[in-house]
């Protein structure tokens, strides 16, 4: 067999292929890299140690990595990196069932109307976003038009039975409020990935599938859900990633039983002004997000060599 020519870039393909790195390295990999230099360095006042010393001929490398250990041992992390990834999930599958039904919606209206849905998706990224939360805070309250209206249709009931909130009437402070404010944060950040897939696929593949005897919902599952593959992906991880690392809604919708990992940051930072303890959960909170991300986009890899 003979071997293939290798193909050469072109400094115009290695610059394009090159921006992309490049911006990873400086605002990715640079302030990874510095967080993770302080969760092993010991602090003194406002400064840190230095990690390598050279005292009498030796060359020493000092790297504190009790902070890593203590985040093994305390319930407390474990809790609340559970809870973060609990909730980050339940956010993710309600935006994706919410998302997907209207990006579909989107993809199949006219042209004359598709602008304008997508208009009303991007609206609320015109508002601040510490507003639109807060704006919850009242809808949510007593008196608030929202608490109304679910108590009106005795959805209390179910949300206590589901445990979702403790007292009838109260929804404030709950995981309720919380998912509810996160479903509706990050809801575009699902929708337009979703559109952007469903509105390039071939309709041809569906009248197809029709002519081969599939029903609408038969075709549905089989063509146009695995068609749009890529905007789920890409979608769930535009809504989980910022999710488990989510500080202001829970600090705001959320209450006690429903403390997120980014609150603990926070509290380390801030409160306890240990920089070392809290780069560390920081750093462990990352590698979470990447090591799960970065094996299933190798197993997709894989997959798709095996295909081809």
């Amino acid at each position: 067999m003979a071997k293939r020519k290798q193909r050469h870039l072109s400094w115009s393909e290695r610059s394009v292929i090159g921006v992309p790195y490049l911006w990873l390295l400086v605002f990715f990999l640079l302030p990874f890299l510095i967080v993770l230099k302080i969760s092993v360095s010991e602090m003194e006042t406002v400064l840190f140690k230095d990690l390598i010393s050279w005292s009498d001929g030796v060359l020493q490398l000092k790297l504190k990595l009790s902070n890593y250990l203590f985040i093994t041992q305390d319930d407390l992390y474990f809790k609340t990196y559970l809870a973060s990834v609990k909730y980050a999930g339940i956010t993710t599958v309600l935006c994706l069932i919410v998302g997907y039904p209207f990006a579909y919606f989107m993809a199949r209206a006219s042209q004359a109307a598709q602008p304008a849905l997508l208009m009303m998706v991007m609206l609320p990224f015109w508002t601040s976003f510490l507003l639109r939360v807060y704006a919850w805070k009242g809808l949510l309250s007593e008196g608030g038009w929202v608490a109304v209206v679910l108590n009106g249709i005795h959805a209390d009931q179910i949300l206590m039975l589901a445990g979702l909130i403790t007292v009838p009437g109260q929804y404030m402070n709950t995981p309720f409020s919380l998912v509810l404010g996160m479903v509706y944060t990050y809801l575009p950040f699902m929708i337009l990935p979703l559109y952007a897939t469903l509105s390039k696929m071939d309709m041809r593949l569906l009248e197809a599938a029709s002519d081969l005897g599939a029903t609408a919902w038969v075709a549905f599952w089989q063509v146009t859900v695995p068609l749009s593959r890529a905007g789920i992906v890409a979608g769930s991880m535009l809504v989980f990633i910022p999710c488990v690392g989510e500080f202001v809604i829970p600090e705001l919708l959320g209450g006690p039983q429903t403390l997120m990992i980014g609150r603990v940051l926070w509290d380390e930072f801030f409160a306890n002004n240990d920089w070392p303890m809290a780069s560390s959960v920081a750093v462990v909170m990352i590698l979470l997000i990447l090591v799960p991300l970065a094996l299933f986009n190798k197993a997709q890899a894989d997959e798709q060599v095996r295909r081809a």
